[in-house]
């Protein structure tokens, strides 16, 4: 027996405040369409194992990637007769995010999950993906990262030139809100004066067009920093605020849709060409129903999540439409601005492109 842990049933909102209904039937659905797609594979191959790393705690309540891994382990183990195993490495235990994704490039570990971090040290062009304000709602950046222009080119190029296949975008925690324990924040102007954490150059910029100062500062310190006063605020999903405590030093979050949080599934490619046709099919055919699982768990947790955090005494805002477009209209072009330093104007405007183009037919599917 199959068991895919997910907990698929809950509503969320779009920056457009249009909320959508995702049920527990389309987990059901995910489930018996890889089922039907995989059924008449082949048994005939040797039996081999593989190892699959990714970051944080084993644990699926406060590591979505960990669920995504479980989820694809068992469906790969599932469609290939067991032909193919996977030892999931959780907590980074093969190497931090550069040596995981060197000894992908080796063939040294066959599959792993990286973060930003892991992908920009050989491919920085993914920072194109990662521009604030692009996506109304989670529908939106799920049609991006499925089948768009951008995708399409990024996963091309990046098989190029790392020889690592990049399979899905796996939703990890929703999207990105800023918080902080000075004033509730429901427009540009809010940020004026204030400190925030800052994880890289594209936020410090981000934080500079709101008036605010960044402050790069590693997540193991974030806790003490916010506590002791060297920053404010910050910026993260809710579920790193929950799994990070930052409620407890935090007393007002703002639900901005700043970025989709997610991570990367990347493949040795000469592993995976070495697969027979029918094994190469399981393994995308895998990926993709976990990760449609993992979305559909990430989205109906959310407002439990929101509700914990209201709970523990968190303010909680949702900008207006209109406090949207004044945040993308001062954010958008000073992040693009420092990604133009990192990478080809050519990713840019397809990542826009495509982004405006998802926007659009996630707003005519609702």
């Amino acid at each position: 027996m199959l068991t895919i842990y997910s907990e698929c049933n809950g509503i969320y909102r779009n920056r457009k405040g249009i909320a959508t209904v995702r049920m527990k039937g389309l987990t059901l659905v995910a489930v018996l369409v890889f089922m039907l797609l995989v059924g008449s594979v082949s048994s005939a191959a040797q039996v081999m194992n593989v190892k699959m790393c990714y970051n944080d705690a084993p644990d699926p309540e406060i590591n979505a990637v960990h669920e995504f891994a479980t989820n694809f382990k068992k469906f790969v183990e599932l469609g290939t007769n067991g032909r193919i195993t996977i030892t999931l490495y959780p907590d980074s235990q093969l190497g931090n995010e550069e040596q995981r994704m060197e000894l992908v490039m080796d063939g040294t570990l066959e599959i792993n999950v990286a973060s930003n971090a892991g992908i920009m040290s050989v491919y920085p062009e993914i920072a194109a993906a990662t521009i604030p304000f692009m996506f109304d709602s989670f529908h939106a950046a799920h049609l991006f990262f499925d089948n768009s222009e951008y995708w399409e080119m990024t996963k091309k190029e990046f098989q190029v030139r790392t020889g690592v296949a990049l399979l899905e975008a796996v939703e990890e925690g929703g999207f990105i809100a800023f918080t902080n324990n000075k004033k509730e924040i429901r427009q540009p102007e809010d940020f004026k004066g204030m400190k925030f954490r800052a994880m890289d150059p594209g936020q410090l910029a981000l934080y500079k067009s709101f008036g605010a100062s960044g402050t790069p500062i590693p997540w193991t310190e974030v806790y003490m920093a916010l506590q002791t006063g060297v920053v404010d605020g910050q910026m993260n999903p809710s579920t790193y605020i929950i799994s990070g405590s930052l409620y407890e030093v935090q007393s007002y979050m703002t639900m901005a849709n700043i970025q989709y949080s997610c991570q990367w599934l990347v493949i040795n490619n000469e592993w995976l060409e070495s697969l027979s046709p029918e094994d190469r099919y399981v393994i995308k055919a895998a990926a993709h129903a976990a990760n449609v699982i993992n979305r559909l768990s990430v989205e109906a947790k959310e407002d439990k999540r929101i509700q914990f955090l209201l709970d523990k005494g968190m303010k909680i805002y949702w900008p207006s439409p209109e406090e949207m477009d004044m945040f993308k209209e001062f954010g958008q072009p000073a992040y693009i601005e420092w990604i133009e330093s990192e990478v080809g104007k050519s990713y840019i405007d397809a990542a826009l492109k495509s982004a405006e183009q998802a926007n659009r037919e996630a707003m005519i599917g609702e």
